[in-house]
């Protein structure tokens, strides 16, 4: 069941896109972690967004600040949909696993999405931030707060979560360079997300 969940988020989220899209909360209630991201990217730098979902409202509140924004998710009816809200911006179908786009950025973002992969997916991730990552790059990525498997539900489907222990977050961090600014676990403004923003060294 568990291995299931894991191997269908892909086509979940590609069947539920419009429904997901439409039920997306635009309130914005990750904006003072959004700000506080963006006091580590310089002015109109490039920033990629891992895991874009439809492009709201995350990425419109970069593109919307001035930053240039590349935008990657697995599943092409979410892309088809960022490309309908911001047509001037760059967006690919790419699974994050396998990420190689060959430029640097000054900001990575992995907002719920990082913690749908399976934990050895998310350990072999921290070398692919370090390798899209300019110099002083910031990272910013949601976990779960213990190490674990969770299944949630969406659409009435199982929804599969995974979480590493964070003192592993913090090795991994370190091993590929990147320092930790902010960690809070649990955070009641963010409805509970558990949140980590980084610097590379």
């Amino acid at each position: 069941m568990t291995s299931d969940a894991a191997d269908r988020i892909v086509n979940l989220y590609d069947r539920h896109a419009k429904t997901w899209n439409r039920e997306r909360s635009r309130s914005l209630f990750e904006a003072p972690w959004l700000n506080r991201f963006l006091e580590l990217v310089p002015p109109g730098g490039a920033i990629l967004d891992i895991g874009c979902g439809s492009g709201e409202p995350i990425a419109g509140f970069f593109i919307r600040a001035g930053y240039r924004l590349h935008g990657i998710d697995s599943s092409p009816a979410m892309i088809a949909l960022c490309k309908s809200h911001f047509p001037n911006d760059a967006w690919g179908v790419a699974d994050m696993r396998t990420l190689s786009i060959g430029r640097k950025f000054n900001g990575l973002i992995a907002w719920d999405s990082f913690f749908h992969l399976r934990r050895v997916d998310q350990r072999r991730m921290f070398t692919i931030f370090r390798d899209h990552a300019a110099s002083n790059a910031a990272l910013m990525f949601t976990s779960g707060d213990s190490d674990g498997v969770a299944i949630g539900t969406y659409a009435g489907e199982p929804l599969y979560h995974a979480s590493l222990a964070p003192h592993e977050y913090r090795a991994l961090l370190d091993e590929n360079g990147f320092d930790v600014v902010a960690h809070v676990f649990d955070d009641p403004n963010t409805g509970g997300h558990s949140i980590w923003l980084a610097r590379l060294k």
